[in-house]
């Protein structure tokens, strides 16, 4: 069998998994998922840098150079939205009430 197919079989195989295993999370493990997507997201960033960084081929430049790009934005993107659920749950100061004898 060709090494492509056999590369592209395991690709799609991997993003039924994945859509089948996302789906499954209840929202209370949604903010727990990001931070560890986000971490894996660096891994795929660094491995991304290092492959371009070797490579003596112009279309692999390319590719890897759209690949950092679309990584790091993913990565940033993840931790701005976990940061914004995360403020969802920090519990706001009461403003101290004034009596009206007191302003006086």
């Amino acid at each position: 069998m060709n090494d492509a197919v056999v590369w592209l079989t395991i690709f799609i195989l991997s993003v039924f998994v994945g859509i089948e295993v996302i789906s499954k999370v209840s929202s209370t493990l949604h903010t727990p998922l990001m931070s560890g997507a986000n971490a894996i997201h660096g891994i795929i960033l660094l491995g991304a840098i290092l492959v371009t960084g070797t490579t003596d081929n112009t279309v692999a430049l390319v590719v890897g150079l759209v690949a950092i790009v679309l990584a790091a934005v993913n990565m940033v993107g993840g931790f701005v939205v976990t940061d914004r659920m995360l403020q969802m749950f920090v519990r706001r100061k009461k403003k101290p009430v004034v009596s009206e004898g007191a302003a006086k």
